[in-house]
């Protein structure tokens, strides 16, 4: 897998002496890492079981409440969006080789959830390889990841570019239409990924048979409008919380960018993953994502092994984190001042002009 092979590349054995003789640099992280990288298959099924019944249970929980109010409904689908968000991340890790030992068990296991998550698993896998092998890196835009321009490239653009630019970072586009529209609809054809190859079209294609007959049946059950009612929130709370956590995990002030010359895969990792650090009960829903920085060191590490890194290794805590209430301010942040080495604001950019 290209994330395996480039983020985690030349991984050799720990040396336990190596953070004591000096501060390690981003490539030592990764040998550091190294000795987390082994899944342990009770604990996946045990992980596995304990975010699919609860999600079963909550879906089943706004159905009945949708006979009281919709309102109701629609506050108990926001546990399960939730919920919804660690079923996704659970196949995120079977995408990186790190739910089960075997690929092959990843793979199976990450296609079917990609029916409930509505992300087709192969394509997915494969644009997100890109996006660890090219975060960060100026001159390898475009791929899995949020689209960022630099001030440069935003005062030279004509009008209609800056338009479409300014209309795709606003928050109600970004968090709100954005996720509907990735989800429902860019993830039922391969974008990007067209004359790339059958398994593309094949992986999209059974996700969208998969879709249908769990949509299918459900409709037969309870009917087309108390499905809609109910399955649809879910997916768009869960959508939006998707979005807004990748977002974050990239998108703020002190991030880390590079142009090709000086980009360097390991220091964008560290640098250019923030740790969110998210009180305990949304860690656990969202499978500690946050810990994003040394996901990206070391992105073979199952998810309920980083919290174990950061027992271990606490220097790496405070490395870029950013807090729940501190977070929501790096939404208004929308260009990279490459002079300066940080995000700034449209308000700031054109400050600076003036």
């Amino acid at each position: 897998m290209l994330d395996q092979t480039v983020s985690d590349a030349s991984v050799s054995s720990a040396d336990p002496v190596l953070r004591h003789v000096k501060e390690p640099t981003a490539r030592d992280w990764v040998d550091l890492l190294s000795e987390y990288r082994k899944p342990d298959p009770a604990r996946g099924v045990f992980e596995l079981l304990v975010t699919l019944v609860p999600l079963m249970a909550m879906w089943g929980l706004t159905y009945a409440a949708l006979s009281v109010s919709f309102f109701l409904a629609l506050l108990v689908a926001i546990p399960a969006g939730g919920l919804l968000v660690r079923l996704f991340l659970i196949q995120h890790d079977c995408g990186h080789g790190s739910f089960f030992r075997k690929r092959a068990t990843n793979d199976w296991a990450g296609r079917i959830l990609g029916v409930f998550t509505m992300t087709p698993y192969d394509l997915w896998k494969r644009s997100h390889a890109v996006h660890h092998a090219t975060s960060g890196n100026l001159d390898h835009r475009g791929i899995g990841d949020i689209r960022t321009l630099t001030v440069e490239e935003y005062n030279s653009a004509d009008f209609w570019e800056r338009f479409s630019y300014r209309l795709y970072r606003h928050p109600i586009v970004m968090f709100g239409l954005g996720p509907a529209y990735v989800f429902l609809l860019q993830n039922r054809l391969p974008f990007g990924y067209m004359k790339s190859g059958s398994i593309y079209w094949i992986s999209t294609m059974a996700t969208n048979l998969g879709i249908a007959l769990f949509a299918g049946v459900m409709i037969w059950l309870i009917g087309l409008q108390a499905f809609l009612l109910v399955h649809l929130p879910i997916v768009l709370i869960a959508a939006t919380i998707g979005i807004w956590l990748f977002y974050i995990q990239h998108q703020f002030e002190d991030a880390h960018w590079e142009t090709g010359e000086t980009w360097n895969v390991h220091e964008a990792a560290l640098h250019g993953s923030s740790h969110y650090d998210l009180p305990a009960p949304l860690r656990w829903m969202t499978a500690n994502i946050g810990i994003h920085h040394v996901h990206h060191l070391c992105s073979r590490i199952p998810y309920y092994r980083l919290v174990d890194v950061l027992r271990a290794y606490p220097e790496l805590k405070d490395v870029h984190r950013i807090t729940l209430w501190e977070s929501f301010k790096y939404a208004g942040l929308q260009l990279w001042d490459a002079e300066q080495k940080r995000l700034v604001s449209f308000r700031d950019a054109r400050a600076a002009m003036a």
